[in-house]
């Protein structure tokens, strides 16, 4: 596994599902990564754990991420993703989540460098494929010790450092620090991977360039369009219109279709997902170089990239609606639609009965991984 000169699909909680991961490989993406999965849950053999393993026979370059404070615990989940063809191991260091951080895993590892280096020097001695370690740049702005961990990381075997440029407590409430990945990439005789506010080919170009890492991940920029990475293969933007980006939904919800099964059950877990993926997909805009590449470093963030909605059609609108109700009625018209024409009349027909309401303001909630 080549750790340098990649573009990585990050590890999503929930928004990192299988029939996601092939959507982003139809549009691009060649490096895909599960789920985070409890290393103590897999070892307890749970199937909705195990089920976080599962990879595509289309994913030829498959990662599993993990979270774990036991060495045992880390070895044998490792050891289930790798029968499963995981091509290397992550571990997760970097989780704000109060669920993992209370089961002393994700970001508290950081807090704790002599534990997270018998942890990774242990994975490392029991896993046959390569062990990566994602981390953030410390629990908070006045505890920032990413330097130290990634070094602690390099010095116990992993063969590569993943950081993400905030702290815990910053969530994704401020822009991410590349300068700081920066200067731990420069320290670091590992490949360092590159990861926050990735959200434009643009941006993927200048901050790998400026900040000399050997990788980038992509994981907000992914869940709004899957199909960014087509972009930074051809450095240039997609502008789907509406229907085409309609379109690109109704496959996902194909490929939901397709894993759960076209039954009620299948609809039922489907909708665990979909609509929650059409909260990202109605975040799309626009945001060609041409007019965003010279603003891109003053709105890092996705939040404060808003445009006008003002000229726009019907159809346009009712995509960009951020309400939940509408994406769960959304999400059941592209599970019963038969083809694109009767999806777009069933959701101009939604118009009709709730008008949209603009989503370019108000808070944006986020995802982790």
């Amino acid at each position: 596994m080549d750790f340098s000169n990649r573009v990585f699909l990050a590890p999503l909680t929930k928004g990192g599902n299988l029939p996601f991961r092939r959507l982003c490989l139809e549009h691009g993406c060649t490096v895909t990564m599960g789920e985070m999965a409890y290393a103590y849950q897999v070892v307890k053999k749970s199937r909705s754990e195990l089920a976080l393993l599962r990879k595509h026979e289309d994913e030829t370059c498959f990662g599993a991420q993990i979270a774990a404070m036991r060495i045992d615990d880390a070895v044998r989940a490792a050891a289930e993703a790798v029968d499963r063809g995981a091509s290397w191991i992550d571990l997760n260091c970097g989780c704000p989540i109060h669920d993992i951080v209370k089961r002393r895993m994700g970001a508290t590892l950081m807090r704790k460098p002599r534990k997270l280096a018998r942890l990774v020097e242990g994975m490392v001695e029991g896993i046959s494929v390569p062990v990566t370690v994602k981390i953030r740049l410390g629990w908070s702005e006045e505890e920032q010790n990413a330097s130290e961990v990634a070094r602690v990381c390099e010095e116990s075997g992993a063969k590569a450092i993943c950081i993400h440029g905030r702290t815990k407590d910053q969530r994704y409430s401020r822009a991410a620090d590349w300068d700081a990945i920066a200067e731990i990439a420069s320290e670091r005789n590992i490949p360092v991977i590159g990861n926050g506010d990735l959200l434009t080919w643009y941006e993927v170009r200048d901050r790998w360039k400026q900040s000399g890492v050997a990788s980038v991940m992509i994981g907000r920029g992914a869940l709004i369009k899957p199909w960014i990475f087509r972009e930074i293969t051809e450095q240039k933007a997609w502008e789907p219109n509406a229907k085409e980006r309609l379109g690109v939904y109704l496959d996902f919800a194909g490929k939901l279709k397709e894993h759960f099964r076209d039954d009620e059950k299948g609809r039922e877990r489907a909708m665990r997902f979909l609509p929650w993926h059409l909260d990202f997909f109605c975040r799309y805009r626009p945001l060609s170089d041409q007019k965003w590449v010279e603003s891109a470093a003053d709105h890092p963030l996705m939040q404060t990239r808003m445009p006008s909605t003002e000229g726009l059609s019907l159809l346009e609108q009712l995509l960009r609606d951020p309400r939940k109700e509408v994406h769960t009625r959304i999400a059941n018209l592209l599970w019963d639609a038969g083809d694109l024409e009767e999806a777009e009349a069933n959701a101009l027909q939604l118009v009709a009965e709730m008008p949209p309401e603009s989503g370019d303001a108000g808070e944006v909630a986020t995802a982790h991984g």
